[in-house]
């Protein structure tokens, strides 16, 4: 089975577009969550994912567009975006949103999808010692998980009493391009398939990863898109500038 792995999207419709455009044949979708967020396209956005497949985590940015949490712990960019968000989202997006579910999820066996972290939804898994501190208590090989908007992933193999972090090289940051990771069968994942909507990883590409089932392999994505156009529709929405710039930096 081939699995397309998509994370924060962030309302970003021209992003996700062109990873759909530019990903390879699969035959399932997992959405680690933040549909929405930041972009000028949140119906857009979700009409798309819905689409595309049953398997979703909630992420943070989900839960305040939708009004299930406050937004006291957001910074103001943020916020605002939120706001602006919730009163544009119609109902059925709205309702879309509320109900998704909490990860982890375990749509097929020795795989487990999150926002944050299988131990807290909204826990920022930024260094090594803190994935594997993570990965000592998973139960399943492979874990999916966003949030950071950096693509790569840890790793430790108790077996060979080894671990890692894998940051995947591009030759630029033009183009399409692929980074081939080959995973151990003693091993256990953390992987991060990077943001499609906001990347923060110094590339402003779109990020998404293809999940292998049968060849044991995730294949880490980066595709260009048009950013010139998303940054337009965020001003012209009258979201806050920053959301605008930022694409263009990949921070």
């Amino acid at each position: 089975m081939r699995i397309l792995i998509l994370s924060d999207i962030h309302a970003n419709l021209e992003a996700l577009e062109a990873c759909l455009e530019a990903a390879p044949p699969y035959d399932r979708v997992f959405n680690l969550g933040d549909v929405v967020g930041y972009g000028a396209n949140p119906n857009e956005a979700a009409g798309r994912a819905r689409a595309l497949g049953s398997v979703f985590v909630r992420g943070n940015h989900d839960k305040a567009c939708s009004g299930l949490i406050s937004l006291d712990d957001f910074n103001p960019v943020a916020g605002l975006a939120a706001m602006w968000t919730r009163d544009h989202l119609t109902p059925d997006n709205l309702s879309f949103l509320r109900d998704l579910p909490m990860g982890p999820v375990a749509p097929i066996e020795n795989v487990q999808c999150v926002h944050g972290s299988p131990r807290d939804e909204d826990e920022y898994v930024f260094m090594a010692r803190e994935a594997y501190s993570i990965l000592a208590h998973v139960s399943v090989p492979v874990t999916f998980f966003g949030h950071t908007h950096v693509q790569g992933a840890y790793w430790i193999d108790d077996v060979r009493e080894t671990e890692g972090v894998i940051d995947p090289k591009y030759s630029s940051a033009q183009g399409k391009q692929q980074f081939p990771l080959a995973l151990e069968k003693t091993a256990a994942y953390l992987i991060n398939p990077g943001s499609i909507g906001q990347p923060r990883d110094g590339d402003p590409r779109a990020a998404f990863a293809l999940y292998d089932t049968q060849a044991s392999s995730v294949t880490f994505h980066r595709v260009p898109y048009d950013i010139e156009r998303a940054q337009k529709k965020i001003l012209s929405a009258g979201l806050p500038d920053r959301l605008a710039s930022r694409l263009g930096e990949g921070r």
